[in-house]
């Protein structure tokens, strides 16, 4: 293995890396609507997982592409994150993915060409795993490392399930434990022990291979695939699109042990990226309110820290610095 730490040549890494909601959506403003074909059943309307594009009365593909930066330092387990990550769209969407590209962007002044290799076998591993092949894809010579796929999938048209199909009194449930965001970003700053790592990689690199058989269930009205946004930023798109709200217990929730440890740090929150980045709003929500009561000074005290909020501190069940936060880098309903 190399010497090089993959993730000191990046800005960001994994899903971190997004655009922001808010940022996007002010981008995408005054960008001409695409042409909309009858047979689109999922464009970009609700910010799904996937497109869906209806072939004939039992058949429709699922399409969607997925990279990002190095999140570990590892090059192998880098490209079964990234591949594993690209593939949960498809299974969000409730498909059974049939092949994918590879999308390959790497330094090669800075990288040996066993790293590269090394990546590109991590995702063939996990495609592997999941029953498809790579049947190609494209590459270029990039100032940061840059792995990802484009999935496809198939579907029955009428199995098809949208972020937006959420209905009123629908439980929610998580396929794995929230604090990814967390531990990758202890990981970036030297801090992640080894127990920390063995669990983000459990995590990152399962398959949500489940998703594609949920469809039959009766119960299941919509699904989402929770990664960069963390579980209020997708909520929030579920709640938009269905044109619902939601209650979450914050104190029920799954999450990485490890992630808990760093949560209740007492010197500072480990939080997956930067403020002006994807995961500022739920990460910080999520990390306050596992330390401390929502409203409450230490709350208050721990989100000014982390995230630069000067909201004033207001001893109430939901304060103004959480409701801030729920909406700061969310995009406008449409």
């Amino acid at each position: 293995m190399s010497d090089v730490r993959l993730t000191s040549l990046s800005h960001g890494g994994g899903c971190g890396c997004k655009i922001a909601p808010a940022a996007l959506t002010e981008i995408l403003a005054k960008v001409p609507r695409p042409f909309l074909d009858p047979a689109l059943l999922v464009g970009i309307e609700t910010s799904d997982d996937a497109a869906v594009y209806r072939l004939n009365d039992e058949q429709a593909v699922v399409a969607t592409t997925d990279f990002f930066m190095p999140i570990v330092d590892d090059p192998f387990d880098f490209g079964r994150i990234a591949a594993a990550n690209a593939l949960s769209d498809i299974y969000a969407m409730g498909a059974r993915p049939i092949f994918a590209l590879a999308i390959v962007g790497m330094p090669l002044d800075k990288l040996p060409v066993n790293v590269i290799q090394d990546i590109l076998a991590g995702g063939i591993s996990v495609c592997e795993a999941a029953g498809i092949p790579i049947a190609g894809g494209h590459s270029i010579d990039s100032v940061e490392p840059i792995y990802g796929l484009v999935a496809l999938g198939v579907i029955h048209p009428q199995r098809v399930k949208r972020n937006s199909t959420a209905r009123a009194g629908d439980a929610i449930v998580l396929g794995k434990a929230l604090g990814v965001g967390i531990l990758s970003a202890a990981l970036k700053k030297g801090a992640l022990p080894e127990e920390g790592y063995r669990q983000m990689l459990a995590s990152t690199t399962q398959l949500n291979a489940v998703g594609h058989r949920l469809p039959e269930m009766a119960g299941i009205h919509a699904m989402t695939d929770v990664t960069g946004f963390g579980l209020l930023g997708h909520l929030a798109e579920i709640c938009r699109g269905s044109r619902l709200g939601a209650r979450v217990a914050f104190e029920s929730l799954s999450r990485c042990r490890s992630s808990r440890q760093r949560c209740r740090s007492r010197n500072r929150v480990t939080t997956p990226a930067p403020p002006r980045a994807t995961g500022q709003v739920t990460a910080m929500t999520y990390s306050c309110r596992t330390i401390s009561r929502p409203g409450s000074r230490r709350s208050c005290a721990i989100r000014r820290r982390a995230a630069d909020c000067w909201s004033p501190v207001r001893r109430r069940r939901s304060p103004r610095c959480w409701h801030c936060f729920a909406t700061r880098d969310s995009p406008a309903p449409r």
